[in-house]
């Protein structure tokens, strides 16, 4: 592929990214309801990490994969487009199927079927943008995912809260799911699909520069003992940055897999005092999936400032200051510890310090590896970052909940704020990262 791009427009960016916008509107439905899904159909607090191993333990898998085959893939929708639009199709019909689960298992196989097609669909866009956009415009593109994300996310984790509004039922005995978050995800359906269709609509991709040589890897890739061979080979030498921003990303996503698991459990049962299948736990349950809307919309917001911050400072800069702020917000639930107790609206202020955090934690790495890595591996490079995504969230569902349990009393929003600890710890790693912008 050849590496010389014309420069975007505002308007051709963000319809570039809006297929995001419809990802993290199904993302968002999935993190801010399993946890309470989970205790609705049966599931006690320590057991809800293990339910949660399938999202991970599918990205590890999937997305690697993913973007290996697309960087060998040129056909009449592209190279990455098509796998926008198979993963975006499965993924309508999981979130179709999620609220019907009347069991246990079903939930866990309705989130596996979801979270396959979710990564199918998600691992291409980040090579798409280093594909389409030159070197210079890649902080902006990154930065237009992350308002994109930002966006659905809102939308989505306030959607039940809407429903709920205009007269939808939150009712339903111990082992249903209620008719607000059936709704939300059949919503999400069709959000999803159409933000792809219209960004494969909207953006054509780039064909390979020599189509010769594209020609020869396509017939590579489907030699199973050279792809194994070239993978293990690309794994060994990827670049320094990458190694390091691999630690970052291990530190940052074991703080927000322990958020997503223990938050709603640990507000319903911590702040609302109230158990699975009454009504103080739906209200809790919904007011924790309004936090996490109050965090994507603040992460929405702060992405726009960071369009305009990426022009004046570096991708590296931006995320130590945004991870720092973001340990106070989510460590600040750790003073459970000391006996602090949080009421309903305590809670926005670590919300909006995580905001802040995660608007960076969806971009600057990105940024900041995207100009690392060859164009002619980019899938391939970003499927294996998503390694350092998905392992710490395993590590956090095998071995958190009995921490939680033995260590910190079995008080889940206490385990929420050991997540601010890691959070500050990736700070400090990302001084170690080189930035081509710092000239280190």
């Amino acid at each position: 592929m050849s590496t010389e791009r014309p420069s975007k427009t505002f308007l051709q960016i963000m319809f570039m990214c809006l297929g995001f916008f419809g990802i993290q509107f199904g993302w968002a439905l999935q993190m801010g309801n399993m946890s309470a899904i989970y205790s609705r159909l049966g599931a006690s607090e320590d057991q809800i990490p293990m339910l949660w191993l399938a999202a991970p333990v599918t990205g590890l898998l999937v997305q690697p994969l993913v973007g290996y085959f697309s960087d060998r893939t040129w056909c009449r929708l592209g190279r990455r487009r098509p796998y926008f639009l198979g993963g975006a199709i499965f993924s309508m019909f999981a979130l179709f199927l999620m609220p019907q689960a009347s069991a246990i298992w079903m939930a866990v196989i309705a989130l596996w079927i979801l979270d396959t097609s979710v990564n199918v669909s998600m691992e291409p866009f980040r090579a798409f943008v280093g594909d389409i956009l030159p070197e210079a415009q890649r902080k902006t593109g990154y930065a237009m995912q992350s308002v994109m994300i930002g966006a659905g996310a809102v939308i989505a984790s306030f959607l039940p809260q809407i429903l709920t509004a205009v007269g939808v039922s939150t009712e339903a005995p111990l082992g249903h799911i209620p008719n607000t978050v059936k709704y939300s995800f059949y919503i999400g359906a069709l959000v999803l699909i159409a933000a792809i269709l219209a960004t494969i609509k909207t953006t054509p991709e780039y064909p390979p520069a020599d189509m010769a040589e594209f020609n020869n890897l396509k017939k590579q890739a489907f030699n199973p003992f050279k792809t194994v061979r070239e993978m293990c080979r690309a794994f060994i030498t990827m670049p320094v940055t990458m190694r390091r921003l691999a630690v970052v990303q291990f530190f940052t996503w074991a703080a927000f897999m322990v958020m997503w698991v223990y938050f709603t459990p640990g507000i319903a049962s911590g702040v609302f005092h109230a158990t699975p299948g009454t009504a103080a736990y739906e209200t809790a349950a919904n007011w924790g999936s309004s936090c996490f809307g109050i965090y994507n919309g603040v992460a929405f917001v702060f992405a726009f400032a960071l369009l305009w911050l990426t022009t004046k400072f570096s991708a590296k800069a931006i995320h130590i200051a945004c991870l720092t702020v973001g340990s106070l917000g989510l460590g600040s639930l750790g003073l459970t510890l000391l006996g602090v107790q949080f009421t309903q609206m305590g809670l926005i202020f670590p919300m909006i310090c995580i905001g802040i955090a995660w608007s960076s934690i969806l971009s600057m790495p990105y940024a900041m590896l995207s100009n690392a890595l060859p164009a002619d591996k980019m899938g391939f490079y970003m499927g294996v970052f998503n390694f350092f995504i998905v392992i710490p969230q395993i590590c956090v569902n095998l071995f958190f909940g009995p921490f939680m349990k033995y260590v910190l009393g079995g008080s889940a929003i206490a385990a929420v704020g050991v997540g601010g600890l890691f959070l500050f710890v990736a700070a400090l790693f990302t001084l170690r990262v080189h930035d081509r912008q710092t000239q280190e």
